[in-house]
């Protein structure tokens, strides 16, 4: 725009003109600049917008973490959802109700002739297990004759109540005598052997043995304890007595756990997790960190349990490649990296580094959930908790195939499952589409939109597990045993433990009594032929 040509149809003076002209061009350069400023606003408050966004999204992922690392801490662990909330303090609760029920017994129990008693309803009990052994005590009336009329009484009937007792671990000493006979007419000298024992010239007798090993890796007492207890008894066992018999009866009792390692291999579906383990760092004064391996076999197949321990120094996926070697078949784990050379196409022998087929990989429901409680707890986001019901229905399938025949199961869960998990693939996705990124509702959602072939994999069957749990709960004992023994003193140590953890525990899922199986197995082991191991494995095999 010419501001000159424009104002001389005004009819201004010459300097007026040139005064408004310089006037509006100052007027319009100060718009431009206004403009512009007003644009490099916009544009800050669009770069303060999504920096905000961002500081919101890290915010609420902060507050997620701490609120699951608050709930870890100081909170119960559990997983259940919405379950009926057990009170810390209960055990304390029953007592308190148990005294106060008793002295309002003794309050009753005096005399009182004004106040009708009232009869207390007792509520009945379970009965005692009937295996256990039985000493009666009969109570025989003062007289066989009546008090009142001096006739003699009939018996007709008796009343039988029992009461739980039990004898704390007591020792006794067996004595092997063996008399020695000579021959007069060529002076020779017979006695019977020297009975074969698991520790030669040891002075432990098996039960004995079978008390320290059960309460060391079962009970996870730590030595000195026994010694203590061996010491209100006045018998002194010494821990190092102690630790050499556990040293070797660990040597001893690892044919029997690589045995049962092999009986695993020949299985097509495991179970793998693994739990760390602090290790004595002798020199630094500190410990570091080792790993316990378990596998465990598939509970949906046939054939009796197997659960294998194997201790190793770190948490490299080598020490799986290395425990499985050319193994083929589902194996059900959870996200961890470790186990992922596994399933690669290029899986090569830990050894001979051939390549070989690689494991196929079944994915845990249970881990996916955990990410959807955890939101939950923390943010009480109504997408976890329509994920969590989801879910639900998945499990509440599987338990009702509990039961069924392998091929029974497959048709249940084709009827069911396979439709209940496309219907929450969808809803998943549909709902991944309207999450902003990076928030924890979305890294819950793509944890199982990521893993959901492996997820789904067992849907297609009647015999492959839904969840990892089966290996978790076989691991928590040995969690909860950190607690007492603190660490392993060695890597020797370490694997010795895992050898006597691996029959204890599959001991344990057999059903069998882990105690009752290593006393009768530590007095077979000495001559038993190896041509037989299997005969002594704490396995129970069902026709």
């Amino acid at each position: 725009m010419n501001l000159l040509s424009e104002l001389d149809q005004l009819n201004l003076e010459p300097a007026a003109k040139t005064q408004v002209a310089a006037m509006l061009q100052a007027l319009v350069e100060q718009a431009a600049q206004d403009a512009q400023t007003i644009a490099n606003q916009q544009q800050l408050l669009q770069t303060k917008d999504a920096s905000l966004q961002a500081k919101e999204v890290k915010i609420a992922a902060l507050t997620h973490e701490l609120a699951y690392y608050k709930r870890i801490r100081f909170s119960t662990k559990s997983e259940a959802w919405a379950p009926l909330q057990q009170d810390v303090f209960e055990e304390t609760w029953n007592t308190d109700i148990s005294a106060i029920d008793a002295e309002v017994e003794q309050l009753q129990n005096e005399p009182c002739d004004t106040v009708a008693r009232p009869k207390r309803l007792r509520a009945g009990r379970q009965p005692l297990p009937s295996h256990l052994p039985r000493i009666e005590h009969r109570h025989e009336p003062e007289s066989c004759t009546c008090g009142k009329c001096g006739q003699d009484l009939v018996k007709i009937g008796e009343d039988v109540t029992e009461q739980l007792d039990v004898e704390p671990a007591k020792f006794f000493v067996h004595r092997h005598i063996r008399p020695q006979y000579a021959c007069r007419s060529c002076e020779t000298v017979t006695a019977a052997p020297i009975p074969s024992a698991v520790i030669d010239g040891g002075m432990a007798a098996v039960g004995l043995l079978s008390w320290v090993m059960i309460s060391k890796f079962l009970d996870h007492l730590p030595l000195y304890r026994l010694e203590q207890i061996a010491a209100r008894d006045g018998v002194t066992l010494s821990r190092s007595t102690l630790a050499d018999w556990v040293g070797r009866l660990g040597v001893a009792l690892q044919p029997l756990a690589d045995r049962l390692a092999w009986h695993l291999l020949q299985r097509d579906c495991l179970h793998a997790d693994e739990t760390p383990v602090p290790q004595l760092d002798p020199g630094n004064g500190k410990t570091k960190k080792a790993y316990l391996w378990a596998y465990r076999s598939n509970d949906l197949q046939p054939g009796p349990k197997i659960l294998i321990f194997d201790y190793q120094a770190g948490r490299s996926g080598r020490h799986a490649q290395q425990f499985l070697q050319a193994w083929q078949g589902h194996l059900v784990v959870d996200d961890y990296a470790g186990y992922k050379a596994l399933f690669a196409a290029d899986r090569a022998h830990p050894e001979t580094q051939r390549l070989i087929e690689p494991c196929i990989e079944l994915a845990c429901w249970a881990h996916a959930r955990r990410k959807f409680f955890d939101l939950l707890q923390a943010s009480q986001s109504p997408i976890a908790q329509e994920a969590l019901q989801r879910i639900t229905v998945l499990y509440a399938i599987e338990a009702e195939g509990q039961g069924l025949s392998p091929v029974e199961r497959q048709r249940l869960r084709a009827e069911k499952s396979r439709p209940a998990l496309a219907g929450l693939h969808d809803w998943l996705r549909q709902t991944r589409l309207r999450t902003a990124p990076n928030t924890a509702t979305a890294k819950a959602i793509d944890y199982s939109l990521k893993r959901w072939a492996a997820l789904t994999c067992y849907a297609e069957t009647g015999d492959l597990p839904i969840d990892n749990n089966p290996i978790e709960n076989s691991i928590r004992p040995i969690a909860l045993g950190k607690k007492n023994w603190l660490f392993a003193g060695s890597e020797r140590a370490g694997k010795r433990a895992a050898v006597i953890q691996t029959l204890l525990g599959t001991a344990k899922l057999n059903g069998l009594d882990p105690a009752a199986w290593l006393k009768d197995t530590l007095e077979k082991l000495p001559t038993w032929p190896n041509s037989r191991i299997d005969e002594l494995l704490p396995l129970r095999f069902v026709d």
